[in-house]
């Protein structure tokens, strides 16, 4: 992993990762959102990492695909087949993100735009710095509004007629606007943003390991599931499955006996 496009560092079973291109407001080039992908799909062999804060470098978030160094419209034979290899490569981080089994805190400063705005609706938690401003930047420049998972994600978290308000226009959410709307949880001053970060994830170790894995995919399967019967069956699932865990068993004796649980992933 190159340290110049993406950093991270270890809090225990918390990984900070941080995009690291602020000289170019993190926009996303091809081996930006490559070291992405890669990173978001070893997560789930890394069970040594139980949460992930994901932030950015410098003055903004990002400030979306880096429109310069991505050759969507490179002429030749088999320009159709290079121009979806490279879609599904920025979208490919999404569905990584989605999938991975560590819950994903985002904190947003500054300008997250385009597939800067996708990676913060990737998140499973966004915070906000007053500053924040969001955008499906991708119709404001001859695209669709629906990119990157945003025509998935955002009527999902905030309802679709503000989804369709702001896909449709690529008018931008402010902070205010977004803590109204459940964009997101809650709006911290820059300089605390990590320290917020910390302290929902270390509430987060405080749970089963598999059962904040489990509860994450659970949710994502959810958020479809076609009826209540189909979602509780997903919850019944996972409840029986857990039942049979040794963190189980020791969460109700440290519950019995009135002490903290030493959970073991087991």
């Amino acid at each position: 992993m190159s340290e110049a496009l993406l950093t991270r560092e270890s809090r225990g079973a918390i990984e900070i990762v941080t995009l690291n291109r602020p000289q170019a407001l993190n926009a996303l080039s091809p081996d930006m959102i490559e070291e992405i992908n890669r990173y978001f799909l070893e997560l789930p062999h890394r069970l040594d990492v139980r949460v992930v804060i994901l932030r950015a470098a410098g003055r903004h978030f990002c400030a979306g695909a880096d429109l310069e160094s991505v050759a969507f419209a490179e002429q030749g034979a088999g320009r159709a087949q290079r121009q979806m290899a490279m879609q599904k490569l920025y979208s490919g981080a999404v569905k990584a993100m989605r999938a991975c089994p560590q819950p994903i805190i985002a904190l947003v400063h500054g300008a997250a735009c385009g597939g800067g705005f996708s990676l913060a609706l990737a998140a499973d938690v966004r915070y906000a710095a007053p500053n924040m401003r969001m955008n499906a930047a991708y119709i404001r420049v001859g695209l669709g509004g629906c990119d990157m998972g945003a025509g998935y994600l955002l009527p999902r978290l905030v309802g679709l007629s503000n989804a369709s308000e702001f896909l449709l226009t690529g008018r931008f959410i402010d902070a205010d606007r977004a803590l109204r709307m459940g964009l997101v949880s809650e709006i911290v001053s820059e300089d605390k943003l990590l320290d917020a970060g910390l302290s929902l994830a270390a509430d987060m170790l405080n749970t089963a390991p598999m059962g904040l894995r489990m509860t994450k995919e659970t949710l994502n399967l959810e958020v479809d599931a076609p009826s209540l019967e189909a979602a509780l069956t997903l919850e019944d699932r996972q409840q029986v499955m857990l039942l049979e865990t040794a963190d189980h068993r020791e969460a109700v004796a440290a519950f019995l006996e009135k002490r903290a649980p030493n959970f073991k992933d087991e």
